[in-house]
């Protein structure tokens, strides 16, 4: 080896060193950030002295850093370490005898870790009260209003002197509704402990018109415990009052659950308002025309599973269609060979119903299958703290008399509408006027199975599709078209919601079965006393 080989090869020797001694250097300032007072914060964490470790979560929390709340709260789980290698701050979770750790500033997945490679931060009960509280300041000074809600909402079960402070500071610049009532609330339990009695009964006046549970627990302790007779006898009447409340926004609630099944129950019926009121036929094979659309529905997800938001504005027209053409295809190839009997009618719509249920089953699954909702239908209307309403559901109702307007307009304003009210009423004048009474058949057929569709887009947004959806409303369907009169779209519409909300109102002290067997009663009933319905329609399934 030469001379100038053997000074090369100790040069690259040393350089080589050099930067492994640069990398074992900067290895433990690879967490460093640009914030000196959290990472002095950091370090003190390492210290055995809790009184240290508290000095170090101050300093965390005053240092404004991104990460200093998610770092107090995996300390606050005991989940926070130090990696002995590098004194890396890490979040660890066990997995097993090992644990699976994290960068608790940038959350990176790190791998898994034996036990022995972590060091934990640990803490006592003082510690954790002194990190909860800290952690409730900073949600309660954060500029994102649902953070502060969530800050004030830990305070409502758990309070801290401190931080209740900072809500009476807070309070008269807080801007959103929601979170400066929960403040009101949280101050308002704090105030009910005072010694000061007209403090305390003016904090039990204000928590009476409050729905939080923690309101009402507060109160209810006031009631069961307190020696003086002033505050519990206000306690008593601010929880009567909270009680009224509740109870106004239980029915409330079950007038909404009401409505949302009447629409469900309209936009099933709808189509077979129309069907039965102008040809008299009793199709059994409508429950599958709406079993059709909810899985034209499951097909359009399937075809674009990465625009599921987008889907239910595909599956709608897609659904009409099928749905529509099959209907046209069962009137042409069946029901115009049976006209004037309807007991063979409905055997062999029957017969169709069975078909196109084992189609399914052998086309696509014998079980049911998995529909998604759309981001926009997902979550809830939070009214107040006990008061959601469902977006679905919501958007089932508005649907629904969207669907009912359309098809109001189209029997009202065009000319196959006029055709079928013509036909619906009189089909041999009709006929003698030029009308084309099979066509109208056909295409009032057609239309009645298409917004049968319509309604297996929705139901498949509230229930699980399956070869027996429709099954399931296709007696609630009869039931609401014989009740608000045969061939009456208003009729159908308050029949549809009429029994949704009954039912929900019985379900509650008679159940789901028994509510149902009721309501068929009352149809019974009503039936002996108006065979017309709500709403009588003139024309030939009427008057038959």
């Amino acid at each position: 080896m030469g001379a100038s080989q053997f000074f090369w090869g100790r040069t690259t020797v040393a350089v080589l060193r050099f930067m492994l001694l640069g990398l074992l250097v900067v290895a433990p300032l690879s967490q460093a950030s640009d914030n000196p007072t959290f990472d002095q914060g950091v370090e003190l964490l390492k210290a055995r002295s809790f009184n240290t470790k508290t000095d170090g979560v101050d300093k965390i929390a005053a240092s404004g850093h991104p990460a200093a709340a998610q770092v107090l709260v995996y300390l606050l789980k005991s989940d926070l370490y130090f990696r002995e290698s590098d004194q890396r701050l890490v979040y660890g979770q066990r997995d097993g005898r090992n644990y699976h750790i994290s960068d608790a500033l940038t959350s990176e997945d790190l791998g898994t870790v034996n036990k022995r490679e972590l060091d934990k931060i640990k803490t006592n009960n003082r510690l954790r009260a002194h990190i909860r509280s800290t952690i409730a300041t900073l949600n309660l000074t954060s500029p994102d209003a649902a953070v502060r809600l969530a800050g004030v909402s830990q305070l409502l079960d758990k309070p801290d002197p401190d931080a209740v402070d900072i809500v009476r500071r807070q309070l008269d610049q807080e801007s959103d509704k929601t979170v400066a009532e929960a403040m009101r609330t949280v101050l308002a339990l704090e105030d009910i402990k005072s010694e000061d009695k007209n403090t305390a009964l003016g904090a039990i006046e204000q928590l009476s018109g409050s729905l939080l549970p923690a309101a009402r627990n507060g109160l209810q302790r006031i009631a069961d415990n307190s020696t003086d007779k002033d505050r519990k006898r206000a306690a008593a009447k601010a929880l009567s009052a909270i009680q009224t409340k509740l109870q106004m926004n239980e029915l409330a609630e079950t007038l909404f659950f009401g409505l949302s099944l009447g629409s469900v129950l309209v936009l099933a019926a709808i189509g077979l308002a129309i069907t039965f009121g102008v040809m008299g036929v009793i199709n059994m094979a409508h429950g599958e025309l709406i079993m059709l659309g909810a899985y034209t529905t499951y097909i359009v997800q399937l075809l674009m599973p990465n625009h599921i938001d987008l889907s239910l504005f595909v599956a709608i027209p897609a659904a009409f269609v099928v749905s529509g053409l099959v209907g046209i295809g069962i009137e042409r190839g069946v029901i115009r060979f049976l006209y004037g009997r309807p007991l063979e009618t409905l055997l062999a719509t029957f017969g169709i119903s069975l078909i196109l249920q084992q189609l399914v089953r052998t086309g696509i699954s014998a079980q049911n299958v998995a529909v998604e909702n759309p981001s926009w239908m997902s979550g809830s209307l939070e009214i107040n703290a006990v008061l959601s309403l469902t977006y679905n559901r919501l958007y089932i109702i508005v649907f629904a008399l969207i669907v009912f307007a359309a098809l109001l307009v189209i029997l009202k304003k065009t000319a196959l509408g006029l055709q079928v009210r013509a036909v619906s009423q009189n089909r041999p004048m009709a006929r003698a006027m030029g009308v084309r009474s099979a066509w109208v058949d056909a295409m009032t057929f057609g239309l009645g199975s298409g917004i049968a569709g319509v309604a297996g887009v929705a139901l498949s947004q509230l229930t699980n599709v399956g070869p027996n959806l429709g099954q399931a409303y296709i007696i609630d369907s009869f039931m609401v078209v014989v009740f608000g009169g045969v061939g009456n779209l208003w009729g159908t519409l308050v029949a549809g919601m009429s029994l949704g909300v009954v039912n929900k109102f019985l379900e509650p002290w008679a159940g789901a079965v028994l509510a149902k067997i009721l309501v068929l009663v009352f149809i019974i009933l009503f039936i002996q006393k108006r065979p017309r319905g709500l709403f009588p329609q003139k024309g030939r399934a009427a008057e038959g």
